[in-house]
């Protein structure tokens, strides 16, 4: 157990520099199937992803963990074990549980090295100790307090088949332990979101609702009428700081934690705004383009959560979690900055200057290139915990792949998304992380032109795999609960396997229907023989070539014929 516990804490390595996720979060009764729904992109540059495992176990009296976390004063240093701990697979564990982050920075002068629990030892020793999502709250706040926290500011997605919540929080500094924080329970019929920006503004106080308790009362947390949790000193330790002067019931966690300004908004609430959008009056998402585009006299927030126009299913997520802005005035895919084929991707830095130290900057969607991982998770309450719990995982990009359905009681990863097998520096036909990046990286510079081809594969798995759902419950309706977990483990294992194939395929395709910048024909995936097509350069471009090139390009003959 141990070991395992540092392996993970090792694959993780790196996230605290990231900085850079994304979470979308659905309520029961705002999904199709009655669902709780949440996702996760894991963006950072430099590192592999692969699917992280800990087994089950019961635990001796006295035993400790050791954490190898991110500060630097963390060597024997340890935690104390519990009696049990669950089976955690990504970020569920096998009662369904799920937890997922992004990071807000906040104050920086709030980070205290001195702590021991990072963010995701913090996770992820929740998701071993919890059975719901509101025992993870109380678990993770109990657990700051006793060992002191040393990450910058989180927001923390914590679900349950019945439940979702949004908790923030963000460390004291080095002369204080623990940390502020504060939980809402998102309301079932509603979607909420966040980007690496701090959401939580008001809350209820416990003295004024009936619905709020303070840590002074974690006790009563299970009582389902409380919907808000918060550290007895959220308010008055902002005071003491001087980060807020005023009314208790004024008190705003952002402002006070988390200041805005136009780029932490338009590189993170922006998502949040284009996710609302997909779902909710567009005409009213574009009320609060004042706000993205950095107008804070005019509007200075997006709602915390949205009641959708209609319910969502675990596609219309997935789509969501592949956006790039499309169909909205930040559409990346429409002006030239987009380049010859209409290119989604962006490169770094995030700022750039031209010749004459002119800045400018580049707009950071949902989808991204980095990603090392992402998830869309689902929670279902009317099944059993090892069959209702479904997290649909693959690594790199969102955009550019298929996710593959992996059941919460699994006891055996499957090869492509072991941590061994996704290797840093070193291209692996094994690594579901670089054959996705294998054929990621071929469609991103011709991408009007290529992806087509990727969206019919990732449209063939992704079908098959939802089709097969209903097969499964059947199957299962008559197992035992060791036989489920047997039959489970090898259904995840096929459909990542059926995955890593169809990838391999798609790649040699790519790379002969493509080669040297013309397009053979095809049908159903297949090549056929005839004359290749040379498709060139999408009007949006060509446009832009003849504004800054003037004549240089214009055919004679054309500039003759019009002086006629």
């Amino acid at each position: 157990m141990k070991r395992l516990f540092s392996i993970v804490l090792t694959i993780i390595f790196g996230l605290e520099t990231a900085m850079a996720c994304t979470n979308l979060i659905v309520g029961k009764k705002a999904s199709t199937d009655g669902s709780v729904m949440c996702t996760y992109n894991c963006d950072g540059f430099c590192y592999s992803g692969s699917l992280f495992y800990t087994p089950s176990g019961r635990h001796a009296a006295g035993e400790l963990i050791p954490i190898h976390g991110w500060g630097p004063t963390h060597k024997d240093r340890f935690v104390k074990q519990v009696e049990y701990t669950y089976n955690v697979v990504g970020l569920m564990n096998e009662r369904q549980v799920t937890i997922v982050e992004t990071t807000f920075v906040g104050r920086k002068e709030l980070v205290n090295h001195e702590g021991l629990l990072d963010y995701f030892s913090l996770m992820h020793l929740a998701l071993q100790r919890s059975s719901t999502a509101r025992e993870a709250i109380k678990c993770m706040a109990e657990l700051v307090e006793e060992y002191g926290y040393n990450s910058s500011g989180e927001s923390i997605t914590v679900c349950d088949p019945n439940e979702a919540w949004i908790m923030e929080i963000i460390g004291k500094g080095p002369e204080h332990n623990g940390a502020v924080w504060v939980a809402l329970r998102i309301p079932d019929d509603c979607i909420c979101a966040h980007a690496n920006l701090s959401r939580i503004r008001q809350f209820p106080l416990e003295k004024k609702s009936k619905h709020s308790i303070s840590s002074n009362n974690l006790k009563n947390i299970n009582n389902p009428e409380i919907e808000c949790v918060y550290a007895k000193d959220v308010i008055s330790f902002a005071k003491e700081m001087g980060f807020f002067k005023g009314n208790d019931e004024d008190f705003s966690f952002r402002d006070a934690y988390c200041p805005i300004d136009f780029e932490n908004v338009r590189y993170a609430d922006a998502r949040v705004w284009s996710f609302f959008r997909h779902h909710y009056s567009h005409e009213e998402m574009d009320k609060y383009l004042p706000y993205i585009n950095g107008h804070f006299d005019q509007c200075d927030h997006l709602p915390l959560w949205i009641k959708p126009d209609k319910p969502l299913s675990m596609q219309d997520l997935q789509a969501d979690m592949r956006d790039h802005f499309e169909d909205t005035p930040l559409d990346m895919t429409a002006d030239m900055t987009a380049g010859p084929w209409g290119m989604p991707i962006r490169p770094l830095p995030m700022h750039f200057s031209d010749s004459d130290s002119i800045d400018y900057f580049r707009e950071r969607p949902i989808a991204t290139q980095q990603s090392a991982f992402t998830m869309t998770c689902q929670m279902r309450s009317w099944l059993p915990d090892d069959v209702g719990g479904v997290t649909w995982f693959n690594c790199d990009d969102a955009n550019m792949v298929a996710y593959v359905p992996l059941y919460c009681c699994i006891t055996q990863v499957p090869d492509c998304f072991r941590s061994e097998n996704n290797p840093h520096n070193e291209f692996s036909y094994e690594s579901a992380f670089w054959m996705n990046n294998w054929v990621a990286n071929m469609v991103y510079p011709r991408y009007s032109m290529m992806i087509g081809d990727l969206r019919e594969a990732q449209k063939e798995l992704e079908t098959y795999y939802f089709a097969d759902q209903d097969s499964v419950l059947l199957s299962i309706k008559d197992m035992q609960p060791v036989e489920r977990q047997s039959f489970l483990n090898r259904k995840s294992i096929v459909y990542a396997e059926r995955m890593m194939q169809r990838w391999d395929k798609l790649a040699k395709f790519l790379i002969v229907r493509y080669n040297d910048q013309v397009v053979r024909p095809a049908k159903d995936g297949e090549l056929l023989r005839g004359p290749y097509s040379t498709p060139g350069y999408d009007k949006q471009f060509i446009n832009a070539i003849g504004k800054s090139t003037d004549e240089r390009y214009r055919l004679k003959k054309v500039i003759e014929r019009q002086e006629r």
